[in-house]
């Protein structure tokens, strides 16, 4: 058999994520397998600023995308002729962030002539569940239908997945996301940037029942509030300093945690009951959060699929995954708003 040929048959995608303040390239066969995964984190950077500075995040992009994306090509032992498509982030996410990762991918793929994919970040997200980064031969992939809850800075939302590439959002955040009541409650507390490790490692050291903080329900909705749980610890902190009271940091991290893991782990599993999901996918970067990971898999009614804590933040790996499932259902030269899924991009 001819080599080359053989070499054919398998789909190999390099994927393009710079939504935020990662620059990330990657580099997958088929979709699950992974010859390389290159982030440049601002991480350190932005941690000065108690958040991510827009501007800044996209100068720090135009340095880094074309040594990552070197980088991952070389990792991978492989040329661009030897491609079969580009995969990359369109959005949500900084409009000078992600307008650098797209012209990255369009500059390649107009001068190799492969195709080229915009892919929702949220459902990249998704799709993290999908790689098999360490060929486990034993791992389990979702199956349909399935309730993915992406839960990040930027987002904290629930989605029933009826099949590949076909959703029905269910809910969404009506103010903060998850991730940026962590940043918040955290830099109230003093604590460092991202707020996310911050207050899982003060919480660590406290009780999760010192105080008890609201959890919105939202009348049994399938919508997220995260603001009245901010405010609530925010009076707390100011009630104690008012009395020359130290503020008990650690108490009051771990009771604010347990109050968004808490209505997380309840809203979810009370949609997939409702939907008859046997399959839930947990995905973003607060799934890293040890005490969600613990409460969402610590049950045997369902199979939760929560990524590798790698995969949790973005990265590109997530972006060519779903890029193979839409490469191989037709979209190959699509960045048409009408074949991404049906959730808004802002």
């Amino acid at each position: 058999m001819n080599p080359k040929s053989s070499r054919k048959k398998k789909t190999r995608i390099l994927a393009i994520e710079s939504s935020c303040d990662e620059t990330a390239a990657a580099i997958l066969v088929n979709g699950t397998h992974v010859l390389s995964n290159v982030v440049a984190s601002q991480i350190d950077l932005h941690a000065q600023y108690g958040g991510v500075f827009p501007e800044m995040a996209s100068r720090e992009h135009v340095l880094a995308i074309y040594p990552v994306v070197e980088k991952s090509l070389r990792q991978a032992h492989l040329e661009l002729d030897e491609l079969d498509a580009i995969a990359v982030t369109r959005g949500p996410g900084l409009a000078g962030s992600l307008v650098v990762g797209m012209n990255m991918a369009k500059s390649l793929s107009i001068g190799s002539g492969l195709p080229l994919i915009g892919i929702n970040h949220l459902e990249g997200h998704i799709y993290s569940s999908w790689i098999n980064i360490d060929d486990d031969k034993n791992l389990i992939t979702p199956e349909f239908p399935a309730i993915a809850l992406i839960v990040s800075g930027g987002h904290t939302s629930l989605i029933l997945m009826k099949n590949h590439l076909t959703y029905e959002p269910l809910g969404s955040t009506l103010d903060d996301a998850a991730g940026e009541a962590f940043d918040k409650v955290a830099r109230l507390l003093n604590l460092p940037y991202p707020g996310g490790p911050s207050i899982q490692k003060a919480a660590e050291r406290g009780s999760a029942t010192a105080f008890h903080f609201p959890r919105a329900r939202l009348g049994g909705s399938w919508n997220f509030s995260f603001s009245g749980l901010k405010t609530a610890v925010l009076r707390e902190v100011k009630k104690l300093q008012s009395h020359g009271i130290v503020i008990p940091v650690n108490d009051v991290a771990a009771s604010f945690q347990a109050a968004v893991v808490d209505i997380l782990v309840e809203k979810t599993f009370n949609a997939a009951e409702q939907s008859g999901a046997q399959h839930i996918i947990v995905a973003g970067g607060v799934s890293a959060n040890r005490p969600l990971r613990k409460a969402m898999t610590s049950q045997k009614k369902y199979q939760v699929h929560i990524p590798p804590i790698k995969l949790c933040t973005d990265n590109a790996a997530m972006i060519g995954t779903a890029g193979y499932f839409r490469f191989i259902n037709g979209f190959k030269d699509e960045l048409d708003m009408d074949v991404l899924p049906n959730w808004p991009l802002v």
